[in-house]
């Protein structure tokens, strides 16, 4: 893993493996820090989270809490950014740094009240929908979050030199 400053993603309690492995290989892409919240829906050697993640769990650095308090200990308050519906500010408008978080909640009710009480009202972050939805998926509404997250801080870390013939792609 190289020392630039990193992305971290923060799941508080997911529930399903399969979310999780697409944010593991999400979180490899980006170079982001991957939290894990417990407790977790799920066992880390579930073959579900193993088939999602692919081969990419090797390739992010995944840390383990056991609760949310453990989390907050030695962050920022002011760079800790939480997704909700509730949320008042579009996820385009705050201006993310390296080394910010984003905190997703659980997929059946996302972010609870005591967690979403803690974040600054201008750092609680909504994705727009159309009427009468709901809900993203998790793994979808994590990816346009971080993505935006990493094109303001220039996709720092990002290299596609590797594929400059771009066979990789056909």
């Amino acid at each position: 893993m190289d020392c630039q400053p990193k992305l971290n993603v923060v799941l508080v309690t997911p529930e399903i493996p399969q979310n999780t492995g697409n944010i593991i290989r999400l979180c490899a892409n980006v170079g982001a820090i991957l939290h894990l919240v417990k407790p977790l829906g799920f066992r880390l050697d579930n073959s579900n989270l193993r088939r999602a993640s692919l081969d990419y769990s090797d390739l992010v650095d995944i840390r383990l809490h056991d609760s949310i308090d453990s989390f907050w200990d030695g962050l920022s308050i002011e760079t800790i950014y939480g997704a909700a519906i509730s949320g008042s500010v579009l996820y385009t408008t705050p201006k993310y740094n390296p080394g910010d978080s984003i905190i997703l909640g659980p997929e059946s009710v996302g972010l609870p009240e005591n967690i979403l009480g803690r974040i600054s009202p201008q750092n609680r972050v909504h994705i727009p929908m159309a009427p009468a939805n709901r809900s993203l998926n998790i793994s979808n509404a994590t990816a346009i979050i971080v993505y935006e997250m990493w094109r303001q801080i220039n996709f720092l870390g990002a290299s596609i030199s590797q594929y400059k013939d771009r066979s990789y792609f056909s």
